[in-house]
């Protein structure tokens, strides 16, 4: 009965049948964010959310931690990041918001097991808003654990299987650098927000710029992690840089601090033990992206990637470190403003990659005025594009000339 009730694709409308109900349903349904909320009474999770129009959804649960997952088809979240509904200690981290074309996602983790015990989609007013209710009970460990995991595939929820496009073709000498570029977060995961300006929408921008500014420089192909504001996985983020056969990866991101008044540009390199304290919490925050947004971590297998950071050691360390060099330099050159410890390592995700050179450039920080200032700022921003471009235009020159030695 769990597993029924978690894998549930229909909907449930007071006074209709489930089936008539959905096929009325069409259109983006938007949230009222204040008259929706996510409480508790008794012990139970009380679930509401005040929508425009019905439209189909689907939960499930995920463990390890506990996580109740709704998809819809499809609901605006403007007005709502996700923690402002929670008014309950029994949520402990709430987000919303796109997760695949045609698809929005509210991922709840929770304080511990708890079950869906009632759902009800209330429709009929005059407007053709609708009332989503869930309601949720604790329940033991035992019982959520084999109740979790993403539902089997169901018609119109799932993607088509990928299509085999086979491996890219080995470049002909002489071919431009291949660059990818990876704009932090995206979709379900909004990242940092400073008033309203959300670091996903600012990196957006932002890598939009720096392709064009590559692509004026000449010999260099840009390919972009995300184009639109969807959620892309950590994996999938690596995985595209592989399939382009990237020559560098660089993932953007701009964070926000919560104490502290750090400002200015920030490189990190990959590291199995951060270099400190605040570069490891950072990497925390970003690695736990996939998991608030939803995604099963069950097969995730310590022990590849464990080797992965080994053979990135082994193999790019070296051109990343040359890299992040080029980037503090160029930076400089360029008047920008850089951290006082510019250059930093962690063990983030996106930079795993085995056989590619890869960074994480934090432009600034949107908690320190100047730096929002700044990012917010299209001339300085076209400042930084080609302070960037420079840069990896100067690690190519650098990069050659070191293959050569080696190879010598």
């Amino acid at each position: 009965m769990i597993r029924f009730c978690l894998a549930l694709a229909a909907v449930f409308i007071s006074g209709a049948a489930p089936s008539a109900a959905q096929e009325g349903f069409g259109g983006l349904a938007r949230l009222n964010a204040e008259a929706s909320a996510i409480t508790a009474k008794r012990g139970e999770l009380r679930i509401q959310l005040a929508l425009s129009q019905g439209v189909p959804f689907r939960i499930f649960t995920l463990d390890a931690p506990a996580r109740f997952v709704i998809d819809f088809r499809e609901v605006d979240w403007a007005g709502t990041l996700g923690p402002e509904l929670v008014q309950t200690d029994l949520v402990r981290a709430a987000r919303v918001g796109g997760f695949r074309p045609g698809w929005s996602r509210m991922v709840l983790e929770l304080a511990g097991p708890f079950a869906l015990v009632h759902a009800v989609l209330n429709t009929g007013a005059a407007d053709g808003s609708a009332d989503l209710v869930l309601t949720l009970a604790h329940t033991s460990p035992e019982a959520f654990a084999e109740g979790a995991g993403v539902p089997d595939p169901q018609p119109g929820w799932d993607l088509p299987p990928p299509a085999d496009v086979g491996a890219a073709p080995a470049r002909a000498p002489g071919a431009p650098l291949v660059v990818v570029l990876d704009p932090g977060h995206g979709g379900i995961d909004p990242g940092a927000d400073a008033g309203g300006t959300l670091e996903k929408d600012l990196m957006l921008g932002f890598a939009r710029e720096l392709r064009e500014a590559l692509l004026r420089a000449g010999d260099i192909d840009v390919v972009l992690t995300r184009d639109d504001d969807s959620f892309v996985s950590l994996e999938r983020r690596v995985s595209i840089a592989h399939s382009a056969r990237a020559d560098l990866f660089l993932s953007l991101h701009a964070d926000s601090l919560g104490e502290g008044s750090a400002r200015g540009a920030t490189i990190y390199k990959l590291s199995a033990d951060a270099s400190d304290a605040a570069s490891a919490a950072l990497a925390e925050r970003h690695n736990r992206a996939d998991m608030l947004a939803g995604i099963d971590l069950s097969g995730t297998d310590d022990v590849v990637a464990d080797m992965l950071m080994d053979l990135a050691r082994m193999e790019t360390q070296p051109r990343a470190d040359l890299m992040a060099r080029a980037l503090v330099v160029g930076l400089k050159d360029a008047g920008l403003p850089v951290n006082s410890r510019p250059l930093r390592s962690a063990s983030f995700s996106v930079l795993k990659s085995p056989d590619i050179p890869s960074i994480l450039l934090e432009l600034g920080f949107l908690s320190n005025g100047r730096d929002l200032g700044n990012l917010t700022d299209p001339a300085w921003r076209g400042n930084m594009a080609q302070a960037i471009t420079d840069a990896i235009k100067a690690w190519m020159i650098a990069d050659a000339a070191n293959s050569r030695l080696v190879r010598q």
